[in-house]
């Protein structure tokens, strides 16, 4: 699944989308003010919005899916664990490769983890966008302390658009 954006002009939302839609808007905004915003992970990503329509639907266009398994990106890297451990990996089926990637798995979709990781998501949108409003660290506060009614009173005197996408990230 494609990674959906969010763009901002000043304070103002933008648009929300593909990749693709959110270049488009932001190169008809023309606003040097416009910020972009990753979904998934709250960080300011930068858009190549040059050359027209044209060329930002050729370099931001989904590629067609082809048969099999689409490429996993795997990047190897040194784990170091115990014989014990090693053994018990051994031991799973698909090996220990598979088994980790399924204990990571099930750990990312705990609900504690993606509580925290929509935490992170907010914080980080904040931090860039909001990072200098009034009452920032008191929002940030009442949003780690899992406190939503405080966190909502902290974004109530922003500006809609701010306090709307960041409970959006937080809460869903």
């Amino acid at each position: 699944m494609t990674d959906t954006l969010t763009a901002f002009s000043g304070v103002t939302h933008l648009k929300t989308g593909t990749p693709e839609d959110v270049a488009l808007a932001v190169a008809r905004a023309g606003d040097a003010r416009v910020l972009v915003f990753s979904d998934a992970t709250g960080r300011q990503t930068d858009l190549d919005v040059s050359g027209g329509a044209e060329a930002i639907r050729a370099r931001y266009a989904g590629e067609p899916r082809g048969r099999g398994r689409p490429k996993l990106g795997v990047t190897a890297r040194e784990v170091t664990l115990l014989p014990r451990h090693w053994d018990w990996l051994n031991d799973q089926p698909g090996g220990a490769s598979a088994a980790l990637r399924r204990l990571i798995d099930a750990a990312r979709k705990a609900p504690e983890a993606e509580m925290r990781s929509r935490r992170d998501t907010a914080y980080r949108f904040l931090a860039a966008i909001a990072g200098d409003y009034p009452g920032f660290e008191e929002a940030s506060r009442a949003l780690y302390a899992g406190d939503r009614p405080g966190f909502e009173a902290r974004l109530a005197p922003w500006p809609a658009d701010v306090a709307g996408h960041a409970l959006k990230l937080a809460y869903g």
